[in-house]
């Protein structure tokens, strides 16, 4: 067999070593932005915006009531206390009552209101047993959220504490008042020193007193807000709810600095 010349096979070998640096070169990956991000590299920063245009609108502070929500077995309706752009508060001033919906509203309001300040928006479970009052506490919730965030919107305060700067509204409940037929609880709204607005945010319910309640709350709300005081009188046939309603209107007008 001939051997190999020595010229030969050096000749070979660089021109394999040449092949071979050409063939790397020609697979080095393509430095095009897209690229990255399709092999799940960091999106382009309009690609990082949320779809709803960034974040949520702010809520605006002070108290609103959401509209009354409709249910099955009565109404619910909802009010917020925002402070620091934060729900901070929130309560229902209607549930349904009467019969079976006494037990499923006080067993499930109070877990509603808490979800609500820990959710800060109206995204919240519905409480088991309570679909249609949960239901309603949603939709009142978010008709309060809507308003409170037109009104930051518009630069003035939520609700019933949107003023005209000079006066600024508070609104402050007193405290619950016992009466033999059940609780009385009153809150009041007061601008430039003056009650604005009374109303009672618990009552006595089921069976007369429901009837006693429609009856006297809506007058004694009015005469509180004539008489700027807790000097009112009691409405007749609703003794009981009068003096309960008094004693709380006191506690809140004290709360509120007289």
């Amino acid at each position: 067999m001939r051997k190999s010349h020595p010229v030969r096979r050096a000749v070979l070998a660089t021109a394999a070593t040449v092949s071979g640096i050409v063939l790397l070169l020609s697979l080095k990956p393509a430095s095009d932005p897209g690229s990255a991000a399709a092999a799940g590299g960091a999106a382009p920063p309009a690609a990082a915006q949320s779809p709803q245009g960034g974040a949520a609108q702010p809520i605006g502070n002070g108290t609103v009531t959401g509209d009354a929500a409709q249910t099955q077995y009565g109404a619910v309706q909802v009010r917020l206390t925002v402070s620091g752009g934060k729900i901070t508060r929130a309560e229902a001033v209607q549930a349904p009552k009467g019969g079976q919906s006494d037990q499923v509203t006080s067993g499930s309001v109070p877990r509603l209101n808490q979800a609500a300040v820990a959710a800060q928006s109206a995204d919240i479970d519905v409480v088991s047993g309570a679909t249609y009052t949960s239901g309603g506490y949603k939709k009142s919730l978010q008709s309060a959220l809507d308003k409170a965030r037109a009104a930051a919107g518009s630069g003035q305060g939520s609700g019933e504490d949107a003023g005209d700067g000079s006066a600024q509204a508070r609104t402050v409940t007193g405290d619950v008042a016992q009466t033999q037929y059940g609780p009385v609880q009153v809150r009041v709204t007061v601008s430039g020193g003056k009650i604005t607005k009374a109303e009672a945010v618990q009552t006595p319910k089921g069976g007369q007193s429901d009837q006693v309640t429609a009856n006297a709350v809506p007058k004694l709300n009015q005469a509180a807000v004539a008489a700027g005081d807790a000097e009112i009188d009691a409405v007749s046939g609703a003794t009981y709810t009068s003096a309960g309603y008094r004693q709380s209107l006191q506690s809140a007008l004290d709360k509120a600095g007289g």
